[in-house]
C-alpha cells in the first residue's frame, strides 16, 4: 500500500509539535547563552531562557498546534498545506537561529526538519529548493553576525546541504517506488477483472449465442412455440446474469448493493423531449445518462409513466427525469450508476422532494 501526502501529513505535523516542545525544554536546560547576534544582548544559561527566545519558540509551538488542527479539520487541501508549511518551517527556522544561535543551539534541528518534511511531502525538487533556501538564509545570517567562530559557521551549512541532498534523493526514490507499486497493483487488479469477465460474462455470452442459434433453427423448422418458450427461459437467465454482473461492478466500485432486479420490466410509457446543442462528447454523456435513467425506471420503479426532458440554460444542459413509480429506496441517495456518470462529467444532481409519487431528479451538465 502506498503512502500519500495526506497520509504523511498527520505524522509530520505530530513530529513538528514534538520538536517545538523539546526545543523549549532544550533551550531552558542548556547552559549556553545565545551568541549569534551579540548586539541583541540575549540572556540565558542553565535553567534560564531569554524572553525573546521563549516568545519565538512559543510561536513555533502555536504554529505546530495550528497545523495539527488544520489537518484534523481538513481545512486546507493537502498539497496546498504542504507547500505552505514548507516555507513557514524555513522562515521560523531562520528566526530561531537569530535568538538561539550558539554551540549547542537546537536551531539546526528546525532547518533539518524543514528539509526532511519537504522531501517527504513534495519530493526531490521541493526538498532541494528548501535546502538551497535554508543554506542561503543561514549563510546570510552568518555574514550579518560574524564574530570569528569559523568552524561552527562553515561546518553546519555543509552538514545541512548534505542532509538536504540525501533527503531529496531518498524522497525521489520513494516516489518512484510508490509509482512502481501502484503500477503492479493496477496490473494485478486488471488481470483479476479480466479473468472474472472471461470466466463469467464471456462464457455466458457464448452460451447465449449457441442457444439463440438453436432457437433460430427451431423457428425455421416450424417449432415457433417451443422457441418462444425457450426464449422466455433465456430472458430469465439473462436477467440473472445481469444482476450478478451489476453486483460485481458495484463491488469493484465499492458501493452498497442496490435494489434487486425484478423478474420482468414494467411496461412504462415514456414521454421524451430534447432541445439542446453541444459537442459530440456532451451529446454522448447526455444520451448515456438518459439511457441509464430509463433502464433504472423500467427495472426498478414499477412506474406506469415517466417523463424525460432535456434542455439548455445558463451554459448547462439540464436533464429532468420523473416517474410515478415507487421512488428511490433511500430518498436521500441517487442511484450510483447515475451519480457516477454525473460526477465524471463534472455536473451536479439534485433530487426533487415533493408530494408527487415516484422519483424525480434534475441533472445539470456544463456545456464546455
Amino acid at each position: 500500500m502506498t503512502c500519500t501526502t495526506s497520509d504523511l501529513q498527520p505524522k509530520v505535523a505530530r513530529c513538528r509539535l514534538i520538536l517545538s516542545l523539546i526545543a523549549i525544554v532544550a533551550v531552558y536546560v542548556d547552559p549556553t547563552e545565545p551568541t549569534g547576534v551579540p548586539w541583541l544582548h540575549l540572556t540565558g544559561g542553565k535553567f534560564a531562557i531569554d524572553p525573546y527566545a521563549l516568545a519565538v519558540l512559543s510561536l513555533h509551538l502555536a504554529y505546530s498546534s495550528c497545523v495539527c488542527w488544520v489537518i484534523a479539520r481538513h481545512a486546507l487541501p493537502p498539497r496546498r498545506l504542504a507547500t505552505l508549511t514548507a516555507w513557514i518551517d524555513v522562515v521560523l527556522g531562520a528566526v530561531v537561529v537569530i535568538f538561539t544561535e550558539g554551540t549547542s543551539s537546537p536551531f539546526w534541528a528546525f532547518f533539518v526538519f524543514a528539509v526532511v518534511a519537504a522531501g517527504a511531502e513534495g519530493g526531490f525538487r521541493r526538498s532541494m529548493l528548501v535546502t538551497t533556501v535554508s543554506v542561503g538564509i543561514y549563510m546570510s545570517l552568518i555574514l550579518v553576525a560574524w564574530h570569528g567562530e569559523t568552524n561552527v559557521y562553515i561546518v553546519r551549512p555543509v552538514y545541512l546541504a548534505v542532509v538536504g541532498y540525501l533527503t531529496a534523493y531518498l524522497a525521489q526514490e520513494r516516489l518512484h517506488l510508490e509509482t512502481q507499486v501502484h503500477q503492479l497493483e493496477t496490473a494485478k487488479e486488471r488481470n483479476r477483472i479480466a479473468r472474472a469477465l472471461h470466466d463469467g460474462c464471456v462464457q455466458t455470452l457464448g452460451g447465449i449465442n449457441l442457444t439463440l442459434e438453436t432457437f433460430q433453427r427451431l423457428i425455421c423448422s416450424g417449432r415457433a412455440e417451443e422457441a418462444l418458450s425457450g426464449l422466455a427461459q433465456l430472458q430469465t437467465s439473462i436477467n440473472h446474469e445481469h444482476d450478478e454482473l451489476r453486483a460485481y461492478i458495484r463491488d469493484l466500485a465499492d458501493v452498497e448493493p442496490g435494489q434487486p432486479a425484478r423478474g420482468h420490466s414494467a411496461d412504462t410509457r415514456f414521454v421524451v423531449s430534447a432541445d439542446f446543442a453541444g459537442s459530440g462528447a456532451l451529446v454522448d454523456q447526455v444520451l448515456q445518462l438518459v439511457r441509464e435513467a430509463v433502464t433504472n425506471i423500467r427495472r426498478h420503479a414499477r412506474a406506469g409513466s415517466a417523463v424525460v426532458s432535456i434542455g439548455a440554460a445558463d451554459s448547462h444542459v439540464l436533464i429532468t427525469v420523473g416517474d410515478d413509480g415507487v421512488g428511490f429506496s433511500d430518498p436521500a441517495q441517487v442511484p450510483w450508476s447515475i451519480a457516477a456518470r454525473v460526477a465524471d462529467a463534472g455536473g451536479t444532481i439534485r433530487v426533487i422532494h415533493d408530494d408527487m409519487p415516484g422519483a424525480h431528479l434534475t441533472v445539470a451538465l456544463p456545456e464546455a
